[in-house]
């Protein structure tokens, strides 16, 4: 069992969101637990989910730090016309977007790959 699981800290806050349960500070202000994007391999990963009877549109695998996925997350959202986030170094897509996503990563450079279709 965690060390936060023991004491209760504080995970969540409504006026803050997301709170760090070591310093107890919002996620985004939190120093002790910086993220670093994993290490892609030089492939954006798009490919089509099912969740709640729902479909999602994910990128995966672009490498980018948090800051540059959620401006590149809101562009593509942005080209399709429609919601998401990024979660976990992923972007989400809400419905399928899956050829126009690909087409546009291109367009901007990206090495894609279709992967789950």
């Amino acid at each position: 069992m965690k060390n936060y699981q023991k004491t209760g800290a504080l995970v969540y806050s409504t006026e803050h969101g997301r709170m760090c349960p070591v310093c107890r500070m919002a996620l985004g202000e939190c120093r002790c637990h910086v993220r670093t994007a994993p290490a892609g391999d030089g492939l954006a990963r798009v490919q089509r989910e099912k969740r709640n009877g729902k479909v999602i549109t994910l990128v995966k695998g672009l490498g980018l730090e948090e800051a540059a996925l959620r401006a590149l997350g809101k562009q593509l959202k942005a080209a399709c016309g429609a919601g998401g986030t990024v979660k976990d170094f992923c972007i989400e897509i809400q419905g399928e977007h899956g050829a126009q996503v690909a087409q546009w990563l291109e367009k901007e450079g990206y090495k894609v790959k279709r992967s789950g279709q």
